[in-house]
């Protein structure tokens, strides 16, 4: 988030290009539209020049300030676990696939090349897996 330019968003296709993310890949993922907006009333109020989050000298924003908001906003939450933005992107993940998104689509927003990576990186939730309707019970096998 940290690397993003104001040229990598695009509103006409609700698209935001991940670039020169971990192990050098450029990808490009869906912009939710509440994302979209929020992003707007950003903008039109901090007026970011070249990034899209820019850093108190006008450059990029440091991952050490993103580690630190994002503890201290977990702290005002009382979250008494220790979050990190690894940890929002764990959720995001288990959030898609707990929704039913695929996991090659999930593999690809994340940026993984082996699917292995993705499975073990999204756990699912016993109760989650207990939900799931198995295709026999619909049979007449009596």
């Amino acid at each position: 988030m940290i690397n993003m330019k104001i040229t990598d968003i695009d509103y006409e296709r609700n698209t935001i290009w991940i670039r020169n993310s971990k192990s050098n890949k450029d990808r490009q993922v869906q912009l939710a539209f509440q994302i979209q907006e929020l992003i707007k009333q950003y903008s039109r109020r901090y007026k970011p020049k070249q990034y899209l989050i820019n850093g108190m000298n006008g450059g990029k924003y440091s991952s050490t300030s993103i580690q630190k908001m994002i503890k201290a906003t977990a702290c005002r939450a009382t979250i008494a676990k220790d979050i990190t933005p690894h940890t929002l992107r764990h959720s995001f993940a288990t959030h898609l696939l707990e929704n039913g998104t695929d996991i090659r689509f999930i593999q690809h927003i994340l940026g993984h090349s082996n699917i292995q990576t993705t499975q073990i990186y999204t756990h699912v939730s016993t109760t989650h897996i207990s939900k799931i309707n198995n295709p026999s019970d619909n049979m007449n096998i009596l």
